[in-house]
């Protein structure tokens, strides 16, 4: 059964413990129901740009102290911006835990953000904006991304422009943060050798006093369409991807789609990873991943190739495709790919850290704690008509695009 207990503050906070007796140490998240789909079109990159800054001081704490608060006791502290939530998290020992609470909320309620702060992280993002597209490898997967959706709010990129990033002032930050760092959008989470009772006092003390207001309604469905894009650029290797629409969180076909992407590119034993690097050596790294968020997601093949392969690897990935659409899976390779799955999934909660995120994204996403029971048996119950199915939806030739970065022209 689980142990993960919550409890809700009269404001709306949900505050997530999960006691762990035989580790010495937790993981505290701070989590908000804020990304990069909820900012318009004008704010593109403001919520990375917000927890960049909300590391930079408070009126309690300067930036060094916020590091030395946490590090300087044996822990580690760090934060990240997705496209529907943010999360600043620390690892701490079992005797810090309320201390680190103290500095994720101290950091979320209080932070300055100071206008000369504000012009130096901004030089910062500027930098890393520059460093992801010299980074092909990194930068296919944004770019393709946009290139199936478009304009939609989950197409765009999480980091921004260079143009929106240098247009912030504290104003637009703090007025960002007043509309969405709001009370029933915000999750502490804890999972550890920790005691509930100290864990709601110190959310009491803090997240209590932040306001209450209305949801956003979640975005239209994004729906992509075939496409090829070739960006010409210097460098040794075709880095691409190749993909398709996928299912979000709360689609009857999710688990589904997850022994799919197993399946075909999930690990070394996969189809795509035996065919292409294993059997004809002709990338080092090939796989593919999904995107599912609350209006729809995403299916893609990633990797990179030589430009004398390129025209080889994009067609055994078809071939793939249509194998898998005609055929499905053989009994073996479903049951090993169920197994694999179920102990990824078992496996990850060997770590504080990996338990805190699991039950703040359920919470977050479902409003509920998701028993690992109830994730596996509907791992188990995936068949291989629904797997058929589903390929036979997705991966038809008029709905994959492709994305890529390489030394050749199209």
């Amino acid at each position: 059964m689980s142990q993960v207990q919550k409890l809700t503050l009269d404001n709306g906070v949900r505050v997530l413990v999960e006691p762990i007796g035989h580790v010495k140490s937790a993981a505290v998240g701070l989590w908000c129901k804020t990304g990069s789909r909820h900012e318009l079109a004008n704010e593109a990159g403001i919520t990375h740009l917000i927890e960049h800054m909300l590391f930079k001081g408070t009126q309690n704490r300067t930036a060094k102290q916020i590091a030395e608060a946490i590090e300087g006791q044996g822990g580690s502290l760090n934060a990240f911006t997705d496209k529907e939530s943010t999360c600043y998290y620390c690892r701490v020992l079992a005797d810090e835990v309320t201390g680190g609470v103290d500095v994720l909320c101290d950091m979320m309620l209080h932070s300055l953000i100071d206008p000369n702060e504000l012009s130096r992280e901004q030089g910062v993002v500027l930098e890393e904006i520059k460093r992801s597209e010299d980074e092909p490898s990194d930068h296919v997967h944004e770019l393709h991304l946009g290139n199936r959706w478009g304009d939609h709010p989950l197409g765009r990129p999480i980091i921004g422009t260079p143009e929106s990033v240098s247009s912030f002032t504290s104003e637009d930050i703090r007025s960002y943060i007043d509309k969405h760092y709001r009370a029933e959008s915000v999750v502490l989470s804890v999972a550890g050798n920790v005691d509930p009772q100290e864990v709601l006092k110190a959310a009491e003390a803090t997240l209590g006093r932040l306001p209450h207001t209305k949801n956003d309604a979640p975005p239209s469905r994004p729906s992509g369409k075939a496409s090829f894009q070739f960006i010409e650029k210097d460098v040794e290797q075709v880095h691409f991807c190749i993909g398709t629409d996928g299912t979000s969180i709360y689609d009857p076909e999710y688990y589904t789609l997850v022994v799919l992407d197993a399946a075909l590119g999930g690990s070394m034993s996969s189809r795509l990873f035996q065919e292409i690097r294993e059997k004809r050596g002709l990338v080092y790294s090939v796989g593919s991943y999904t995107l599912s968020y609350s209006a729809g997601g995403a299916f893609t093949v990633y990797g990179g190739t030589g430009p004398q392969h390129w025209p080889l690897v994009q067609e055994l990935v078809r071939q793939e495709f249509d194998k898998v659409m005609k055929d499905g899976l053989d009994a073996d390779e479903l049951g090993r790919t169920k197994r694999h799955i179920a102990g990824s999934v078992v496996l990850a909660l060997e770590g504080m850290s990996s338990r805190m995120m699991r039950m703040s994204r359920n919470e977050l996403s479902h409003e509920r704690d998701i028993p690992i029971e109830e994730t596996l048996q509907k791992i188990n119950a995936v068949t291989n008509e629904s797997i058929m199915e589903l390929a036979n939806r997705i991966l038809t030739p008029e709905l994959v695009n492709t994305t890529a970065i390489g030394p050749i022209s199209e």
